[in-house]
């Protein structure tokens, strides 16, 4: 068996990035159209065009995309990364669909940032760790996708006041715990127990109402198969939860040793505004302590630096866990 190498942080086998991301992402390996796919007319859907031009790509079995992966780990041959990419394409597909209830533009958007999550997770993944690579990709894609709907919500940002992000993480969980209940949840209800303004609930649930595609669906007007048939399950094996368990542990053990080291100031921006659900704004945790916005922002990029060399020192193979802590941009 071929040794474990250590990939080199930017790999030349794969496209170089246009101007994207911290690392550069790159372009995907986007299939040329088919022949008979050239001659159909402007009017055709074009995401049933897309669908019907990455489904000529085969699924890999798992042998097969371990092999594959392992190779292309030692190897770097862009061939390689060429069909780890392009077997997971309808992977993108469907965990995109999973975020269309946050989107009202154009579904292609969502697959083309998907697409790039996917691209940085073949940069990425280690498959000396058991873990599968689709199930692994599966974060990236996820990570992109929602960024990228924070990013470009509408003319405002969706992250824009703690309102808002508090109603986009928990609307739908606090809609869903109160009709289980036996109640019809209103605006005004859900507003009193989420403690944000009836007018903010009603904006975000008109949002959240754009029109969805279907999983059922035809994926073509003379034809039986829907999106679901298309798309493969992405669900995880046992092997796989007990990877990402054994990761979150390991991963949650360190950040809770980390807590310890701080205090005053760090510590509560560690914990009610980095790790927290509804996370604090900078302005506030400044009203806290009676210092200026800018200075919580500097002790928070101080923090972080922290945070990373800790995790260095302590999780040396850390670049391998698609797991990022980010400020909140408030």
């Amino acid at each position: 068996m071929a040794s474990k190498k250590k990939a080199s942080p930017k790999d030349p086998s794969l496209p170089e990035a246009e101007g994207r991301g911290p690392e550069g992402e790159g372009t995907l390996p986007v299939p040329a159209p088919l022949e008979e796919e050239k001659r159909l007319p402007s009017g055709v859907d074009p995401l049933q065009r897309y669908l019907s031009e990455i489904s000529r790509f085969p699924l890999l079995s798992r042998e097969e995309e371990e092999r594959i992966a392992k190779e292309y780990y030692e190897t770097r041959d862009p061939r390689l990364a060429y069909k780890l990419v392009t077997s997971n394409l309808r992977l993108v597909v469907k965990i995109a669909l999973e975020f269309q209830q946050f989107w009202n533009r154009n579904f292609l958007d969502l697959i083309q940032e998907g697409n790039l999550g996917l691209l940085q997770a073949v940069r990425k993944f280690d498959p000396y760790r058991g873990v599968k690579f689709s199930y692994y990709a599966s974060f990236w894609i996820k990570a992109y996708i929602l960024k990228y709907i924070m990013d470009n919500w509408r003319l405002v940002k969706i992250g824009t006041t703690q309102a808002q992000r508090k109603l986009f993480y928990n609307l739908k969980k606090e809609k869903e715990r109160l009709e289980a209940l036996g109640f019809k949840p209103t605006p005004r209800m859900l507003a009193q127990r989420l403690k944000v303004k009836e007018k903010e609930v009603i904006e975000m649930e008109q949002r959240l109402s754009a029109s969805d595609v279907s999983l059922e669906a035809p994926l073509k007007d003379d034809s039986e198969d829907t999106y679901r048939d298309f798309l493969r399950d992405p669900s995880p094996s046992v092997e796989d939860r007990l990877a990402r368990d054994e990761v979150l542990a390991r991963f949650s053990q360190i950040l809770h040793e980390f807590g310890k080291t701080l205090q005053d100031k760090e510590k509560v921006i560690f914990y009610e505004r980095l790790l927290s659900e509804e996370p604090l704004t900078l302005q506030e945790i400044g009203k806290r302590f009676g210092i200026s916005r800018e200075r919580v922002r500097q002790i928070e990029e101080r923090l972080l630096r922290k945070l990373r060399k800790y995790l260095e020192e302590r999780l040396p193979d850390a670049h391998n866990y698609p797991l990022a802590l980010e400020g909140a941009t408030a």
